[in-house]
């Protein structure tokens, strides 16, 4: 077959696929209709990660799997754009890699909102300036982001969805050699993860330079030829800074777990939950090791559990910070919940994607 036929072929696909998509739109139209009128939420995450899981295990064909998801979160924020727009803040600045879980998440045709600190977008969320907040909770490298849980510690937002996505790091520059580049700008973080590759190729003459966020680095690295920066390949590709080399970092195990903030609690139940709540206990010898034997007893798996200062008082006081499989309506955890209500808040049930 020639070419020319062939592409007929596909224009023909293609034009059978947007048929089917616009079918798609005017079905999502009147289920936004019902939902509108039960006063139910646009973004439903584990409606969302069934289907993605039905049509991974459906698909036959040279359709990698993994190219199906980040397809279909397009096609779920033109679903949910028609029946609400939305707009989804994230700490900033453009190209980083929480813009990055954003747009992985809601797609590219929803509406962003890049804002400066952890603190303020808890605040556009509670002040309605948007519908979602995404902000980073933990680093399989460097741990618990500590502001992230006092923040949720004293707001009254809930987390609805978690976004693990694994962090690669590229080397951009407009400099045709590596050679020629004199300075190279980054996150301070991002030089140690990434110390094997600078040793390789460059000598102590270059000059490392930190800045706030890899995606503050590539607007630095964008104005100077003989310059470069480490940073995603997300925040490259957005500013069109060519990228000389990928995955530079010294780990290829490097992940960051991203959460989606609400105003409103998931009460729908998906196939596999996981819950986070925030515990504060008196002191007493024992109380705690008591307070996790409830969830031994219940048969609940805890697969998170880390400390937090209390920051009451001149004592060293602590409360802690709690992940465990299931949903927090399952009824074993609310048995636990009315003995230990006035200790535990409830931060969010959500889909469990990790």
């Amino acid at each position: 077959m020639k070419i020319e036929e062939l592409r007929i072929k596909i224009d023909k696909i293609d034009s059978e696929i947007l048929k089917l998509l616009n079918e798609r739109m005017e079905v999502v139209h009147q289920v936004g209709i019902i939902k509108s009128a039960a006063n139910e939420s646009v973004y439903r995450p584990e409606r969302e990660k069934e289907i993605i899981e039905r049509l991974v295990e459906l698909s036959e064909g040279r359709m990698k799997k993994e190219s199906i998801k980040p397809i279909f979160q397009e096609v779920f924020a033109a679903a949910r754009n028609i029946e609400l727009p939305e707009r989804i803040s994230y700490l900033g600045p453009e190209g980083s890699f929480t813009h990055q879980a954003a747009e992985s998440n809601f797609g590219s045709s929803s509406k962003y909102l890049s804002l400066n600190s952890i603190s303020s977008v808890f605040d556009s969320v509670q002040n309605n300036q948007a519908k979602y907040g995404i902000i980073p909770l933990e680093n399989n490298q460097e741990g618990i982001v500590q502001e992230t849980i006092d923040l949720l510690g004293v707001s009254n937002l809930k987390i609805i969805a978690e976004l693990p996505m694994s962090i690669s790091l590229s080397f951009s520059s407009r400099a045709d050699d590596v050679k020629k580049i004199t300075k190279i700008y980054s996150k301070d973080i991002a030089f140690k993860q990434c110390k094997n590759f600078i040793d390789n190729y460059f000598d102590d003459k270059v000059e490392q330079i930190p800045v706030n966020s890899t995606s503050a680095a590539v607007k630095f690295a964008d104005s100077d030829i003989k310059s470069a920066a480490i940073c995603s390949r997300f925040a490259s590709v957005q500013r069109n800074v060519p990228i000389l080399f990928d995955n530079i970092e010294d780990s290829k195990n490097n992940h960051t777990r991203f959460v989606v903030l609400s105003s409103s609690e998931n009460i729908v139940k998906s196939k596999n939950d996981k819950t986070s709540i925030l515990v504060n206990l008196t002191d007493g010898h024992g109380v705690l090791a008591k307070f996790l034997q409830e969830f031994h007893d219940a048969k609940i798996n805890l697969t998170k559990l880390d400390s937090r200062p209390a920051k009451r008082g001149v004592d060293f006081k602590y409360i802690f910070y709690i992940d465990f499989d299931g949903h927090y309506l399952d009824s074993n955890f609310q048995i636990i919940y009315k003995r230990y209500e006035n200790n535990i808040k409830l931060l969010g049930s959500y889909p469990r994607m990790i």
